[in-house]
C-alpha cells in the first residue's frame, strides 16, 4: 500500500510516500529522508493527517531535530568541530580533548572538549568506535554511555571513560568514540500476569553457537 500526502504549513513543502512501514520524505529542496513510522524527523507545525491502509492516521509531530540546529560549546581549539558525514553514517565521530598516557588497568576519564544543549525529548548515546579497541587498547566502563537533555549546562562537558588494558597513549583529536542522538522511549505502563502466552525458546542462551 503506497500513499502520497503533500504536507502545507510555515516550512517546506514536502511530500510523504510510505511502503509498507517505512515513509520517504521528499522536501522541495531535494531532501529525502528514510525513517520508521515512529521516528517522523521532519519539521512541520501540529500535525499532519494522511489515509494510509484505508484509515486515518495523525502523525503529531512534537520531535523536530534533523532540522535544526543543536547548540554546542567546544572547551577546547584543538579538536576538530562535529561533523555530520552524509550518506556514510548518522553517528557521529568524539575525540580526546587532551593528551592521556595509561599504564595497563588505569583507568581515566578522557575528556570529550564538548557540550550540548539536546532539544527536549532526546538524548546521545556514547559508543567506542570500530576501531578503539583496535587503536588504543581501552575499553568504555559504561559500555554505552547515556547523555539526556538535562546536561546541558556550560561546565557539563561530555567524558569517556576508559580502561586501559595496555599502556597507551591517545593524543589529542584523536578519535575514540562516537554518538547519536534519539529520543526518548516512549511511556509505558507494565501489567503483571502470571502467563505471558508466548512460546518458550529455552532460556538465556538457547539459540547455540553455530
Amino acid at each position: 500500500m503506497t500513499f502520497n500526502q503533500v504536507v502545507r504549513g510555515s516550512n517546506p513543502r514536502c511530500l510523504i510516500k510510505i511502503r509498507g512501514n517505512y515513509p520517504r520524505i521528499f522536501f522541495d529542496s531535494g531532501e529525502i529522508m528514510v525513517c520508521s513510522t515512529g521516528n517522523l524527523f521532519f519539521n512541520v507545525d501540529n500535525f499532519v493527517k494522511s489515509v494510509y491502509n484505508e484509515k486515518v492516521v495523525q502523525l503529531s509531530i512534537r520531535r523536530r531535530i534533523l532540522m535544526e540546529k543543536i547548540r554546542i560549546k567546544y572547551f577546547t581549539d584543538k579538536i576538530e568541530k562535529l561533523r555530520y558525514i552524509d550518506g556514510k553514517s548518522d553517528w557521529i565521530d568524539l575525540r580526546a580533548a587532551e593528551d592521556v598516557t595509561l599504564k595497563a588497568g588505569e583507568f581515566k576519564l578522557i575528556p570529550l572538549g564538548i557540550a550540548m544543549e539536546l532539544p527536549k525529548g532526546y538524548e546521545a548515546h556514547v559508543v567506542p568506535r570500530s576501531s578503539t579497541f583496535k587503536n588504543f587498547g581501552i575499553l568504555q566502563t559504561n559500555s554505552m554511555g547515556i547523555i539526556d537533555e538535562t546536561y546541558c549546562g556550560d561546565n557539563d562537558q561530555w567524558f569517556f571513560p576508559a580502561l586501559a588494558m595496555r599502556d597507551t597513549q591517545i593524543h589529542v583529536n584523536d578519535r575514540i568514540c562516537q554518538f547519536r542522538i534519539m529520543s526518548h522511549q516512549p511511556q509505558v505502563e507494565f501489567e503483571m500476569t502470571e502467563m505471558l502466552g508466548g512460546k518458550d525458546r529455552g532460556g538465556f542462551g538457547s539459540t547455540g553457537i553455530k
